[in-house]
């Protein structure tokens, strides 16, 4: 009953008041007719607390989201579903789901009846134009009277993840060549030296399958030898984001880090559907990415990087140097000085191809000349290294400029300092 009373809605306070000072005023002034109203018009609220109260549904829910990733400006449709798992019928419930503001306003839907072992399924859509990651839930109930003088509030405690990644443009076919490793019973050698399978035969192990078992080497060897298992070769590559706040300008979806962010994701899956081992860095350092489903991984990471207050892309140049084994380096990157350029480029060596994707910083709101100079000196320095370069403009997509990465550096520079 205390439950009750807290629930009253307006209507049931003011019903509640009105009885009570009729009660009052006809005690003063004896009248019996005024007393009977006020006695209903109090009993009414009264009797709604305590029937609402004393109502015992029981609901489950559960709620499906597809997809459960969604693109930056796409839809994703979430389905609820409930199901009342007593014998007794409902009243009128109020149902209200928690989302997050970036994801748009709260939907209300209002159910009149779920009879017993009932099922009602309820659909709405939701849209972001910002990444993240979006907690859905948990779903609310409001059960109210007929008269709506009382309305109680159940909450369920389940919720589900939206992830909004950054917007992934297809890109061109490009040929960019990397070093080979793979893994498997022999160790990591360069493809061209190695072929695509290891035939070599070795001692049999407890488990091995004997249909592998190399007839001609056990004769030979006088003990069952059997076939290394088959070497799956894989290209491996890194890609570097700058994430640095000052590297870049303009606020919103259309900010030069927006538009990074999404030129990454754009290479990333790009070179992950072409089967490149890829690993992910950014000038904080190296991020964790799963072996499997890497572009997924890939574009979950994405989704919820942020800017970060680093001034040098120290930490990811080292990051990069420390990884070793890439035959491919995508840099990503904002604004940055000669001197910065120039110790990302002495990555670059022989049997390494770099990619510099340069955003023209200068080409966004804010930008100025000394950026803009800062960006020719830059494009020069990495040219110089042999680096490829690709220009991204303010209002540019990726996949019409990528391209370029097919062209390499105007000359290049031996690390002793000599031209090559």
């Amino acid at each position: 009953m205390r439950a009750g009373l807290r629930a009253l809605t307006s209507r049931g306070r003011s019903f509640l008041a009105s009885g009570i000072a009729s009660l009052v005023m006809a005690v003063f002034l004896g009248e019996n007719d005024l007393f009977r109203i006020g006695m209903l018009v109090t009993a009414l609220p009264l009797l709604a607390a305590m029937v609402v109260a004393r109502t015992r549904y029981r609901l489950s829910c559960a709620r499906r989201l597809d997809p459960p990733r969604a693109e930056v400006g796409g839809e994703a449709t979430v389905t609820l579903r409930l199901e009342n798992v007593t014998r007794l019928p409902t009243g009128l419930l109020l149902i209200e789901d928690t989302v997050p503001y970036a994801l748009g306003v709260r939907p209300r839907f209002v159910l009149d009846r779920v009879e017993s072992r009932g099922v009602r399924e309820i659909d709405y859509r939701v849209r972001s134009d910002l990444r993240g990651r979006y907690t859905i839930g948990p779903l609310s109930i409001r059960i109210a009277d007929p008269f709506g003088l009382v309305e109680l509030t159940r909450s369920f405690t389940i919720s589900d993840t939206l992830v909004v990644t950054p917007q992934v443009a297809a890109l061109p076919h490009v040929r960019l060549s990397g070093e080979w490793t793979g893994g498997g019973d022999s160790r990591t050698r360069s493809v061209a030296a190695a072929g695509d399978d290891d035939v070599a035969p070795r001692e049999y192990r407890q488990g091995d399958d004997l249909r592998r078992v190399h007839w001609r080497s056990t004769a030979r060897h006088g003990e069952l030898m059997v076939r290394r298992e088959e070497q799956q070769w894989q290209s491996r590559g890194a890609l570097l984001l700058d994430t640095r706040r000052h590297a870049h300008r303009g606020e919103g979806p259309r900010s030069s880090f927006e538009v990074a962010v999404s030129a990454a994701a754009s290479i990333g899956v790009h070179l992950a559907h072409e089967g490149l081992g890829l690993r992910l860095v950014t000038d904080q350092g190296a991020e964790h990415l799963t072996d499997t489903g890497l572009s997924w991984s890939l574009l979950d990471t994405l989704a919820v990087v942020r800017h970060s207050p680093a001034r040098s892309l120290e930490m990811g140049v080292s990051a990069l140097r420390q990884g070793g084994g890439d035959g491919l380096i995508v840099a990503v990157l904002g604004s940055l000085d000669p001197e910065e350029a120039r110790e990302l480029a002495r990555l670059r060596h022989s049997g390494i191809t770099g990619v510099a994707v340069l955003l023209d910083v200068s080409t966004w709101e804010g930008g100025g000349r000394q950026a803009a100079e800062d960006h020719e000196a830059v494009q020069t320095v990495l040219a110089g290294y042999g680096w490829r370069i690709v220009r991204l403009p303010a209002g540019t997509s990726i996949a019409s400029v990528w391209q370029d990465a097919a062209s390499r550096g105007r000359y290049a520079i031996n690390p002793a300092g000599g031209a090559a």
